[in-house]
């Protein structure tokens, strides 16, 4: 569905909707190319125009198998890759934009989700089962092993920050974005039992930080956003105008150096969108109209 968006506004606009299908795991874009993968795969990587947001191919991955509802994929401009977690086989897959090349596969800590790439251009991967962090050069050699502690039950999406450290959301007894350090301990986190209150998340998934430290969180089963602040002690919800409203948000991309926000919704068999946001310069607005 396309949107009309004053080309003068400088306010963040819903700039389109991919129209729906299966439930969408991950989203990313790099270079004129958006990428998107979905429940079930059938082994493929969807490709759209990043200004026109039409269909323009898929990218066939042999062996990437995400039938259940685990999620995963980043891009590396550096590094002019592409990587698709893979739950039910613990691996990751690195894959050639174009497709045109051989791609690679290795193996990661049991039941990999979210990943994101560092500052260094390398791959960080989040094991729920294992609950680790697991940081991969693009050719899949291991640098870093972090197991979380206990408290961590069932972590989704990790981002490193500058200073080395970790947010982490997850799960489990509770529901959090959390600061982790390189020891896998929790420095502080904004947490509590699942709920909808503005202190509590329900299944915090996707993340995406802005220049000045603020972390958009994807709140699937409250169907929001939430922004909360750098010192993780206080939260706004940013609301977004799209028809029906929000509905199971789980993955995030932020294009910082284009300002575009891309969020992706788990939906049901047959509703999971890929939600575009232009003229998002940060995360401080409330709401995100059409």
């Amino acid at each position: 569905m396309a949107l009309q968006s004053s080309a003068n506004s400088s306010s963040p606009t819903v700039i389109h909707v991919i129209p729906p299908g299966n439930p969408v795991l991950g989203v990313t874009s790099l270079g004129d190319d958006v990428f998107v993968v979905r429940c079930p795969t059938e082994q493929k990587i969807e490709v759209y125009d990043a200004k026109t947001f039409t269909f323009q191919r898929h990218i066939t991955v042999p062996g990437l198998d995400c039938d259940s509802y685990s999620y995963g994929l980043a891009a590396c401009p550096h590094n002019n890759c592409l990587y698709a977690s893979d739950w039910d086989n613990d691996s990751v897959h690195r894959v050639e934009p174009s497709g045109s090349t051989v791609m690679m596969k290795w193996s990661v800590a049991h039941e990999p989700k979210g990943l994101s790439v560092n500052s260094e251009h390398n791959l960080l991967v989040v094991s729920e089962w294992e609950r680790k962090l697991q940081i991969f050069t693009t050719h899949g050699t291991l640098l870093q092993n972090i197991q979380l502690q206990a408290g961590i039950g069932h972590p989704s999406h990790a981002v490193q920050l500058p200073t080395g450290q970790f947010l982490v959301s997850h799960s489990g007894s509770l529901h959090r974005v959390c600061l982790v350090g390189v020891d896998g301990a929790v420095f502080r986190g904004y947490d509590g039992q699942p709920g909808s209150h503005l202190t509590q998340m329900n299944g915090p998934a996707g993340l995406a930080v802005d220049e000045e430290g603020r972390v958009l969180v994807a709140d699937p089963y409250n169907n929001r956003l939430l922004v909360i602040d750098q010192s993780l002690s206080s939260a706004h919800e940013m609301s977004v105008c799209v028809d029906g409203g929000l509905y199971l948000p789980c993955s995030l991309w932020y294009d910082q150096p284009r300002r575009r926000l891309y969020i992706g919704e788990w939906g049901d068999c047959s509703s999971g969108r890929v939600i575009v946001i232009d003229n998002l310069k940060n995360f401080t607005a409330t709401q995100v109209n059409a």
